[in-house]
């Protein structure tokens, strides 16, 4: 799951901000604890407003990204603004979500 969601932001990155530009940049961090694995991809911004899914129609390749990043994410944080923003991802590791009541873990 953590390699798609690293695909997935970084992909955004690239395609909806200006870290898709020839100097363009964008940054992924990887934080680890006992109970919580957070992704985090900072761009270079570019747009207004924070980041949303979209329904794409069915034979779109593309547009499904951040609702891909959602379904699998336990928590998504989104900071930053059109100049730089930072989305987190984070994931439950198998021993904390083996601790989390019924119904809450995805």
């Amino acid at each position: 799951m953590a390699t798609l969601i690293v695909s997935e932001l970084s992909t955004n990155a690239v395609t909806h901000t200006a870290s898709g530009k020839p100097t363009g940049t964008f940054h992924v961090a990887l934080a680890l604890s006992a109970q919580v694995v957070a992704i985090s991809v900072t761009d270079d911004g570019g747009q207004p407003g924070k980041p949303h899914p979209i329904e794409p129609d069915q034979e779109a390749t593309h547009g499904r990204g951040l609702s891909i990043v959602m379904a699998l994410a336990n928590h998504l944080g989104i900071t930053g603004d059109e100049h730089g923003r930072t989305v987190t991802a984070e994931l439950l590791t198998p021993a904390a979500a083996a601790c989390t009541p019924e119904g809450e873990a995805r």
